[in-house]
């Protein structure tokens, strides 16, 4: 009977082996056929590259691997592979322009900025940018800005306009509803916390708002002002003036060279491509370029690597992934960077927030044991502020783009009490302990004397230990740190002066800079980090794929993708433990 038993339970273990391996095969081979995006389309001769950027958001498409089984996705739709397929096309024979074609995206300054310096690259080689909108967002025009061509529909208009940000206050409505925001801060322009503690903006935050968003759109309309050949002064006259609301007007400030219809502009580039009217136009978008292409690229032989680590979104604890940082990807790739011999000098390409201030302190530690081995260098992107400078401020060299926010050299605690909306629903909670501080907090009691002393220590604490961090990594008195600290938010230009960065640059500058650092001549870029996950989070991946993103792509057709974003942002704020080193908030020029 045991014989037949053991004979059974094998039988049923191989067919349950079989089965599980036959799911984990189909489920592979799906998200691989996903993550490649189907068959990939070839580059044809005499064609141009379509620029479409709206699925391209963040800097590096990221890496994942299975453990404990072999395979590995690795996504090509990020800023970096963008930049790295412009630059590969400058030589492609096949590639004789680029169209900025109705572009709708939702990058950043300091990335749209990267593009805009590589498409004058681009152009210095003697091939053609042309770019057409049936309308043009500030942010989409600046990228438009470096075309030889400029067009627009005879019925559009460019938002052309300056830049503004809007708070809301919710003091009044948490009086109202009952529910309260207990927040403890350190930092007086640490104004993440503000709309929970007053019905009207402060003056150090409205002080800061206001340096900061003309400090933002002095690089803007720099870049703009060089590439359309207009001055600074007349190109703010017609933002004050909104001298672009409609074609005529932009043609007459020199902001477009043409008016015309999609037909017209494409017949433009057939005749810049010496084609027939008739003829169809050999164009390819540019994801599709660089998968294309993107083997040639790796191909490129070298004798030295330099690693480019890419650290983007809210820092949380953990392993994260491509749009959060944890400490688990981030520190398996400095180590890796580390005992890797072909790995001359580590760039960190910093573009988050803010975040978890216990995560934030043990990446800088990996960071501090890497420099003991190589150098590293940090790139700011869009946003390097909060928990997102703490990780930057010990590296060897500081770059930042100019309009980069960054600063913010604080922390706050905030946590939600329910008492008042409770008594008002008939709600009564009872504790019972075995010490007196046991309990902590409670949402539905006021919070004690004790806790909150607690708090705020633990918030004082990790403040002296921000700004030791910043002294010690910028070479400056602890003093002066704290005088520009306080959460007060900066541009790139601006930290430059105050020495919390180094130089103005680009990603492309920061990687110079480090071969340059350790006499490398013959390198090539490897992309960092690889995001590990469990066979069970892939099932789970699979399984829960299109549930999630139907409701995702529902949410955000119901209440707009900018509201999408700002819920995600509260939803942040509101799942986030411990003491948070956070940007008060996120700027976007549109």
């Amino acid at each position: 009977m045991n014989f037949l038993k053991n004979v059974l339970a094998t039988f049923v273990g191989i067919i349950l082996f079989c089965m599980v391996s036959f799911f984990l095969l189909l489920i592979v081979g799906v998200v691989a056929a996903a993550g490649s995006g189907g068959s990939s389309k070839s580059t044809k001769s005499n064609s141009i590259i379509k620029l479409d950027l709206e699925d391209v958001s963040n800097d590096y498409g990221g890496s994942i691997y299975i453990e404990d089984f072999d395979y590995k996705e690795t996504n090509n739709d990020g800023l970096i592979n963008v930049l790295q397929a412009i630059e590969y096309a400058k030589t492609d024979d096949k590639i004789k322009g680029i169209s900025i074609e109705n572009n709708s995206s939702y990058l950043g300054l300091t990335q749209r900025k990267a593009i805009v310096d590589k498409l004058n690259e681009f152009k210095k080689t003697g091939k053609f940018v042309v770019a057409y909108s049936d309308f043009y967002t500030q942010g989409e025009y600046y990228l438009a800005s470096v075309a030889d061509t400029v067009y627009m529909n005879p019925m559009g208009s460019i938002d052309f306009k300056g830049l503004a940000s809007e708070v809301l206050y919710m003091k009044d409505l948490q009086e109202k509803t009952g529910i309260k925001m207990e927040v403890i801060r350190h930092g007086k322009y640490k104004s993440a916390v503000e709309p929970f503690l007053q019905q009207h903006m402060s003056d150090e935050n409205r002080e800061q708002l206001t340096v900061l968003l003309n400090s933002m759109w002095d690089a803007y309309v720099g870049d703009v002002a060089k590439n359309r050949k207009i001055s600074v002064e007349t190109l703010n006259d017609i933002a004050t003036n909104l001298n672009a609301r409609n074609a005529n007007l932009a043609l007459q400030n020199k902001l477009i060279d043409k008016i015309a219809y999609i037909d017209q502009y494409q017949n433009g580039i057939k005749k810049a491509l010496n084609i027939k009217y008739d003829d169809d136009i050999n164009e390819i978008e540019i994801l599709d370029y660089i998968n294309d292409v993107n083997l040639n690229i790796k191909k490129i032989s070298a004798k030295d690597q330099i690693a480019v680590i890419f650290a983007q979104g809210d820092i949380k604890e953990g392993e994260g992934n491509v749009n959060t940082i944890g400490e688990g990807s981030i520190n398996r790739a400095l180590k890796a960077a580390r005992k890797n011999d072909k790995i001359k000098a580590v760039v960190l390409r910093v573009n988050s927030p803010g975040g978890s201030a216990l995560t934030s302190d043990i990446i800088w530690r990996e960071i501090e044991l890497t420099k003991k081995v190589k150098p590293v260098i940090v790139s700011m992107g869009d946003v390097a502020a909060s928990g997102g400078y703490y990780i930057s401020c010990n590296a060897n060299k500081i770059f930042a783009e100019p309009g980069t926010i960054t600063g913010s050299i604080g922390v706050f605690g905030m946590i939600p009490n329910f008492k008042n909306v409770a008594e008002k629903f008939g709600v009564n909670s009872e504790v019972v302990t075995t010490h007196e501080n046991a309990l902590g907090h409670s949402s539905f009691k006021d919070m004690s004397p004790k806790y909150r002393e607690t708090v705020t220590e633990s918030i004082e604490i990790i403040y002296d230990t921000f700004i030791s961090r910043v002294a010690e990594g910028r070479k400056m008195d602890k003093t002066k740190v704290d005088e520009i600290a306080q959460g007060r938010v900066w541009t790139g230009t601006m930290a430059k002066e105050l020495g919390l960065v180094d130089e103005l640059g680009s990603l492309d500058d920061a990687i110079t800079y480090a071969a340059k650092l350790v006499n490398s001549t013959n390198y090539k870029v490897s992309l960092y980090p690889e995001y590990k996950i469990e066979i069970g989070d892939l099932f789970r991946k699979f399984l829960g794929l299109s549930v999630s993103s139907v409701k995702e792509e529902v949410i955000k057709n119901e209440i707009g993708a900018e509201n999408y974003e700002l819920l995600q942002r509260m939803n942040y704020i509101k799942q986030s433990e411990g003491v948070q080193a956070m940007l008060p908030y996120q700027l976007n020029i549109k």
